[in-house]
């Protein structure tokens, strides 16, 4: 049987209006998803609709839950190419 793993967004909470699940991954099909964050109404009609197990991954635990983390350092901003300069277009320079 193919199951569907999500979690909880945890920057998001109950009747704010946005999508409240993230999928994590999808195991025994061959199925993409072209949008990750979905709403518990459209996740229970896929995994009904291809006879698959919603399979709902625990939060964390313990002293670290719910602190952001991972993904490294994060970059700001792009790096700009000779003669770009910043804010506006050149014509308005």
């Amino acid at each position: 049987m193919a199951k569907i793993f999500v979690r909880e967004r945890g920057n998001v909470g109950e009747g704010e209006g946005r999508p409240r699940f993230a999928v994590v991954g999808v195991q025994g099909t061959d199925m993409k998803f072209f949008k990750t964050h979905l709403r518990k109404g459209e996740l229970d009609a896929i995994a009904q609709a291809v006879g698959a197990e919603l399979v709902t991954l625990p939060r964390g635990q313990g002293e670290h839950a719910g602190e952001a983390g991972g993904g490294g350092k994060r970059r700001h901003g792009r790096r700009r190419h000779a003669g770009e300069s910043r804010g506006g277009n050149a014509a308005s320079a």
